[in-house]
Protein backbone atom coordinates (compact mmCIF):
# COMPACT_ATOMS: atom_id res chain seq x y z
CA UNK A 1 0.00 0.00 0.00
CA UNK A 2 1.60 3.13 -1.31
CA UNK A 3 1.12 6.50 1.71
CA UNK A 4 2.21 10.02 1.60
CA UNK A 5 1.90 12.96 3.79
CA UNK A 6 -1.24 14.44 3.50
CA UNK A 7 -0.10 17.95 2.79
CA UNK A 8 -0.98 20.47 4.98
CA UNK A 9 -1.22 17.81 7.89
CA UNK A 10 1.25 15.88 9.65
CA UNK A 11 -0.43 12.56 8.87
CA UNK A 12 0.42 9.72 6.94
CA UNK A 13 -2.17 8.53 5.20
CA UNK A 14 -2.66 5.86 2.56
CA UNK A 15 -3.87 6.22 -1.20
CA UNK A 16 -6.88 3.87 -0.68
CA UNK A 17 -9.39 5.12 2.05
CA UNK A 18 -12.59 2.97 3.64
CA UNK A 19 -15.77 4.53 3.29
CA UNK A 20 -18.50 3.53 6.17
CA UNK A 21 -21.85 4.74 5.05
CA UNK A 22 -22.93 1.26 4.76
CA UNK A 23 -21.97 -0.42 7.71
CA UNK A 24 -25.44 0.66 9.56
CA UNK A 25 -27.29 -2.61 9.62
CA UNK A 26 -23.94 -4.90 10.01
CA UNK A 27 -23.05 -6.47 13.02
CA UNK A 28 -19.92 -6.19 15.07
CA UNK A 29 -18.41 -8.97 14.20
CA UNK A 30 -19.14 -7.70 10.43
CA UNK A 31 -17.79 -4.52 11.40
CA UNK A 32 -14.89 -5.69 13.30
CA UNK A 33 -13.94 -8.11 9.44
CA UNK A 34 -14.66 -5.95 7.31
CA UNK A 35 -11.74 -3.00 9.15
CA UNK A 36 -9.14 -5.70 9.78
CA UNK A 37 -9.29 -6.92 6.15
CA UNK A 38 -8.69 -3.08 5.61
CA UNK A 39 -6.03 -2.67 8.13
CA UNK A 40 -4.40 -6.22 6.60
CA UNK A 41 -4.39 -4.62 3.44
CA UNK A 42 -2.42 -1.59 4.40
CA UNK A 43 -5.73 1.18 4.98
CA UNK A 44 -5.62 2.88 8.37
CA UNK A 45 -7.83 5.62 7.01
CA UNK A 46 -11.71 5.72 7.65
CA UNK A 47 -13.99 8.05 6.19
CA UNK A 48 -17.47 8.84 7.87
CA UNK A 49 -20.25 11.89 7.61
CA UNK A 50 -22.61 12.73 10.09
CA UNK A 51 -25.51 11.69 8.00
CA UNK A 52 -24.42 8.53 7.35
CA UNK A 53 -26.88 5.92 8.94
CA UNK A 54 -30.61 5.52 9.56
CA UNK A 55 -30.21 7.66 11.97
CA UNK A 56 -27.87 10.86 12.25
CA UNK A 57 -24.45 9.73 13.59
CA UNK A 58 -25.56 6.59 12.73
CA UNK A 59 -23.01 4.75 11.39
CA UNK A 60 -20.50 6.29 13.44
CA UNK A 61 -21.86 5.22 16.48
CA UNK A 62 -21.78 1.52 14.21
CA UNK A 63 -18.64 2.19 14.10
CA UNK A 64 -17.30 2.57 17.83
CA UNK A 65 -19.60 0.05 19.07
CA UNK A 66 -18.67 -2.61 16.76
CA UNK A 67 -14.47 -1.43 17.16
CA UNK A 68 -14.35 -0.64 20.70
CA UNK A 69 -10.95 1.52 20.00
CA UNK A 70 -8.09 1.88 22.85
CA UNK A 71 -6.36 5.09 23.37
CA UNK A 72 -3.18 3.34 20.98
CA UNK A 73 -6.06 1.63 18.44
CA UNK A 74 -7.10 5.37 18.15
CA UNK A 75 -3.73 6.95 17.67
CA UNK A 76 -3.12 4.08 14.54
CA UNK A 77 -6.02 5.06 12.44
CA UNK A 78 -7.15 8.15 10.80
CA UNK A 79 -10.90 9.53 11.15
CA UNK A 80 -12.45 11.70 8.79
CA UNK A 81 -15.97 12.72 9.15
CA UNK A 82 -18.33 15.12 7.26
CA UNK A 83 -20.92 18.20 8.36
CA UNK A 84 -22.83 20.21 6.80
CA UNK A 85 -25.89 18.57 4.91
CA UNK A 86 -29.13 18.85 6.60
CA UNK A 87 -31.06 15.54 5.12
CA UNK A 88 -34.49 16.07 6.95
CA UNK A 89 -34.80 19.57 5.40
CA UNK A 90 -33.05 18.60 2.67
CA UNK A 91 -31.07 21.61 2.44
CA UNK A 92 -27.29 22.79 3.47
CA UNK A 93 -26.01 24.49 6.51
CA UNK A 94 -22.73 25.57 7.14
CA UNK A 95 -23.74 27.65 9.80
CA UNK A 96 -21.63 28.52 12.97
CA UNK A 97 -23.78 26.51 15.15
CA UNK A 98 -24.60 23.47 12.82
CA UNK A 99 -21.04 22.89 12.18
CA UNK A 100 -20.24 23.01 16.18
CA UNK A 101 -23.13 20.87 16.73
CA UNK A 102 -22.73 18.03 14.34
CA UNK A 103 -18.45 17.59 15.40
CA UNK A 104 -20.12 17.63 19.11
CA UNK A 105 -22.11 14.72 17.71
CA UNK A 106 -19.56 13.03 15.83
CA UNK A 107 -17.22 13.14 18.62
CA UNK A 108 -19.95 11.53 20.92
CA UNK A 109 -20.94 9.07 18.01
CA UNK A 110 -17.12 7.58 17.54
CA UNK A 111 -15.90 7.87 21.07
CA UNK A 112 -12.85 10.40 20.53
CA UNK A 113 -11.98 12.83 21.38
CA UNK A 114 -10.24 14.43 18.07
CA UNK A 115 -11.41 14.05 14.32
CA UNK A 116 -8.24 13.93 12.50
CA UNK A 117 -10.15 15.67 9.29
CA UNK A 118 -13.37 17.78 8.85
CA UNK A 119 -14.79 18.12 5.61
CA UNK A 120 -17.80 20.36 4.58
CA UNK A 121 -20.24 18.00 2.86
CA UNK A 122 -21.14 19.62 -0.47
CA UNK A 123 -21.60 23.22 -0.83
CA UNK A 124 -23.85 25.43 1.04
CA UNK A 125 -25.24 28.49 -1.42
CA UNK A 126 -25.98 30.49 1.99
CA UNK A 127 -22.19 30.06 3.26
CA UNK A 128 -21.08 32.79 5.73
CA UNK A 129 -16.52 32.43 5.39
CA UNK A 130 -16.92 34.05 8.32
CA UNK A 131 -18.75 32.09 10.16
CA UNK A 132 -16.90 28.79 8.83
CA UNK A 133 -14.40 30.30 9.81
CA UNK A 134 -15.11 31.06 13.37
CA UNK A 135 -16.33 27.24 13.88
CA UNK A 136 -12.95 26.17 12.42
CA UNK A 137 -11.08 28.35 14.93
CA UNK A 138 -12.84 27.23 18.10
CA UNK A 139 -12.28 23.52 16.93
CA UNK A 140 -8.62 23.45 15.79
CA UNK A 141 -7.86 26.01 19.27
CA UNK A 142 -10.17 23.18 21.62
CA UNK A 143 -7.98 20.15 19.28
CA UNK A 144 -11.34 18.69 18.54
CA UNK A 145 -10.64 18.73 14.62
CA UNK A 146 -7.40 18.62 13.69
CA UNK A 147 -7.41 19.16 10.16
CA UNK A 148 -9.88 20.61 7.54
CA UNK A 149 -11.59 20.24 3.89
CA UNK A 150 -13.71 19.85 1.31
CA UNK A 151 -16.60 18.05 -0.16
CA UNK A 152 -17.44 18.42 -3.86
CA UNK A 153 -16.88 21.76 -3.97
CA UNK A 154 -15.67 23.96 -7.26
CA UNK A 155 -12.05 25.94 -7.07
CA UNK A 156 -13.93 29.34 -6.48
CA UNK A 157 -15.98 28.17 -3.42
CA UNK A 158 -12.65 26.92 -1.82
CA UNK A 159 -11.38 30.28 -2.85
CA UNK A 160 -14.27 32.15 -0.86
CA UNK A 161 -13.43 30.04 2.15
CA UNK A 162 -10.15 30.83 2.14
CA UNK A 163 -10.66 34.74 2.25
CA UNK A 164 -11.78 33.69 5.63
CA UNK A 165 -10.66 30.07 6.86
CA UNK A 166 -6.85 30.74 8.30
CA UNK A 167 -6.42 26.87 8.44
CA UNK A 168 -4.89 24.81 4.92
CA UNK A 169 -7.81 23.29 3.02
CA UNK A 170 -5.91 19.76 2.95
CA UNK A 171 -8.86 17.63 1.10
CA UNK A 172 -11.20 17.63 -1.80
CA UNK A 173 -13.86 15.27 -1.88
CA UNK A 174 -14.90 14.59 -5.63
CA UNK A 175 -16.86 11.73 -7.54
CA UNK A 176 -14.16 9.99 -9.94
CA UNK A 177 -13.99 6.90 -11.87
CA UNK A 178 -12.83 6.34 -15.50
CA UNK A 179 -16.05 6.35 -16.23
CA UNK A 180 -17.37 9.45 -14.94
CA UNK A 181 -14.50 11.63 -15.24
CA UNK A 182 -15.43 15.13 -16.17
CA UNK A 183 -12.28 15.98 -13.66
CA UNK A 184 -9.79 14.90 -16.72
CA UNK A 185 -11.90 14.91 -19.60
CA UNK A 186 -12.75 18.46 -20.36
CA UNK A 187 -8.90 18.80 -20.11
CA UNK A 188 -7.87 16.67 -22.58
CA UNK A 189 -10.22 17.48 -25.16
CA UNK A 190 -9.83 21.07 -24.64
CA UNK A 191 -10.18 23.29 -27.68
CA UNK A 192 -12.02 20.95 -29.98
CA UNK A 193 -14.58 22.55 -31.45
CA UNK A 194 -18.11 20.26 -31.50
CA UNK A 195 -17.03 17.70 -29.34
CA UNK A 196 -19.34 17.26 -26.02
CA UNK A 197 -16.38 16.23 -23.99
CA UNK A 198 -14.72 19.50 -24.68
CA UNK A 199 -17.24 21.57 -22.71
CA UNK A 200 -16.09 22.51 -19.22
CA UNK A 201 -18.19 20.54 -16.53
CA UNK A 202 -15.50 20.77 -13.41
CA UNK A 203 -13.73 24.95 -13.65
CA UNK A 204 -10.36 23.49 -13.81
CA UNK A 205 -10.64 21.48 -9.95
CA UNK A 206 -8.18 19.18 -10.80
CA UNK A 207 -5.67 21.34 -11.34
CA UNK A 208 -6.62 24.12 -9.02
CA UNK A 209 -6.22 20.97 -6.26
CA UNK A 210 -2.73 20.08 -7.41
CA UNK A 211 -1.72 24.13 -7.49
CA UNK A 212 -3.15 24.67 -3.81
CA UNK A 213 -1.70 21.07 -1.79
CA UNK A 214 -5.55 19.63 -2.05
CA UNK A 215 -5.90 16.22 -2.05
CA UNK A 216 -8.53 14.77 -4.08
CA UNK A 217 -10.19 11.92 -2.66
CA UNK A 218 -12.64 10.13 -5.24
CA UNK A 219 -15.32 8.85 -4.07
CA UNK A 220 -17.66 5.96 -6.08
CA UNK A 221 -14.83 4.68 -7.72
CA UNK A 222 -16.47 2.13 -9.67
CA UNK A 223 -19.81 3.67 -10.26
CA UNK A 224 -20.70 4.35 -14.15
CA UNK A 225 -22.49 7.50 -13.55
CA UNK A 226 -24.21 8.54 -10.19
CA UNK A 227 -25.36 5.50 -8.02
CA UNK A 228 -26.30 4.36 -11.22
CA UNK A 229 -24.39 0.91 -11.01
CA UNK A 230 -20.68 -0.56 -10.85
CA UNK A 231 -19.15 -0.71 -14.78
CA UNK A 232 -17.20 -3.61 -13.88
CA UNK A 233 -18.78 -6.63 -15.29
CA UNK A 234 -21.36 -4.28 -16.68
CA UNK A 235 -22.55 -5.24 -20.62
CA UNK A 236 -23.02 -1.49 -21.00
CA UNK A 237 -18.75 -1.06 -20.89
CA UNK A 238 -17.42 -4.33 -23.00
CA UNK A 239 -14.13 -2.61 -24.38
CA UNK A 240 -13.45 -1.23 -21.06
CA UNK A 241 -14.07 -4.36 -19.27
CA UNK A 242 -12.22 -6.50 -21.96
CA UNK A 243 -9.11 -3.81 -21.47
CA UNK A 244 -9.57 -4.28 -17.72
CA UNK A 245 -9.48 -8.02 -17.57
CA UNK A 246 -6.36 -8.82 -19.78
CA UNK A 247 -4.54 -5.30 -17.54
CA UNK A 248 -5.58 -8.14 -14.64
CA UNK A 249 -4.06 -10.65 -15.65
CA UNK A 250 -1.24 -8.83 -16.87
CA UNK A 251 -0.52 -7.76 -13.18
CA UNK A 252 -2.09 -10.65 -11.18
CA UNK A 253 -4.58 -8.69 -9.91
CA UNK A 254 -8.50 -8.62 -9.50
CA UNK A 255 -10.37 -6.34 -11.80
CA UNK A 256 -11.08 -3.76 -8.92
CA UNK A 257 -7.57 -3.46 -8.32
CA UNK A 258 -7.21 -2.22 -11.96
CA UNK A 259 -9.86 0.63 -11.66
CA UNK A 260 -8.23 1.68 -8.48
CA UNK A 261 -5.30 2.01 -9.98
CA UNK A 262 -6.73 4.19 -12.92
CA UNK A 263 -7.38 5.91 -10.16
CA UNK A 264 -3.78 6.02 -7.70
CA UNK A 265 -1.79 6.43 -11.26
CA UNK A 266 -2.70 9.99 -11.67
CA UNK A 267 0.12 11.94 -10.78
CA UNK A 268 -2.03 14.02 -8.28
CA UNK A 269 -1.80 11.72 -5.54
CA UNK A 270 -5.44 10.91 -5.19
CA UNK A 271 -7.08 8.92 -2.59
CA UNK A 272 -9.48 6.42 -3.74
CA UNK A 273 -12.72 6.47 -1.23
CA UNK A 274 -13.93 2.63 -1.25
CA UNK A 275 -17.88 2.17 -0.52
CA UNK A 276 -17.93 -1.70 -0.85
CA UNK A 277 -19.06 -3.71 2.79
CA UNK A 278 -17.78 -6.75 0.85
CA UNK A 279 -13.78 -7.36 2.31
CA UNK A 280 -12.77 -9.66 -0.65
CA UNK A 281 -13.55 -6.67 -2.75
CA UNK A 282 -11.83 -4.72 -0.45
CA UNK A 283 -8.93 -6.60 -0.57
CA UNK A 284 -8.75 -6.72 -3.90
CA UNK A 285 -9.48 -2.91 -4.36
CA UNK A 286 -6.35 -2.38 -1.79
CA UNK A 287 -4.20 -4.26 -4.45
CA UNK A 288 -4.80 -1.15 -7.14
CA UNK A 289 -2.39 1.24 -5.00
CA UNK A 290 0.46 -0.16 -6.08
CA UNK A 291 -0.29 -1.15 -9.94
CA UNK A 292 2.03 0.71 -11.92
CA UNK A 293 -0.16 1.00 -15.08
CA UNK A 294 2.06 2.47 -18.05
CA UNK A 295 0.56 5.96 -19.89
CA UNK A 296 -0.46 3.79 -22.66
CA UNK A 297 -2.68 1.18 -20.78
CA UNK A 298 -4.17 4.65 -18.53
CA UNK A 299 -5.19 6.35 -21.46
CA UNK A 300 -6.68 3.04 -23.34
CA UNK A 301 -8.85 2.38 -20.17
CA UNK A 302 -9.58 6.20 -20.85
CA UNK A 303 -10.40 5.78 -24.16
CA UNK A 304 -12.39 2.87 -23.79
CA UNK A 305 -14.55 4.03 -21.04
CA UNK A 306 -16.31 6.41 -23.61
CA UNK A 307 -13.96 9.33 -23.99
CA UNK A 308 -12.23 10.76 -26.74
CA UNK A 309 -8.22 11.10 -26.71
CA UNK A 310 -7.23 13.15 -29.54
Amino acid sequence: MKTFTLPGTELTVPNVVLGLMRIQEKTDEEVRTLVKTARDAGISFFDHADVYGSALHGCETRFAEAMQLTSSEREQIVLQTKAGIVREGPYFDFSYEHIIESVEGSLAALGTDYIDILLLHRPDALVEPDEVARAFDELSAAGKVRSFGVSNHTPGQIELLRKSVSQPIVANQLQLSVTHAPLVAQGVAANMQGLDQSISRDSGTLDYCRLNDITVQAWSPFQAGFFNGVFLGSPDYPELNATIDRLAAKYDVPAIAIATAWITRHPAQMQVVLGTTNPDRVAGAALGSDVPLTRAEWYEMFRTAGYRVP
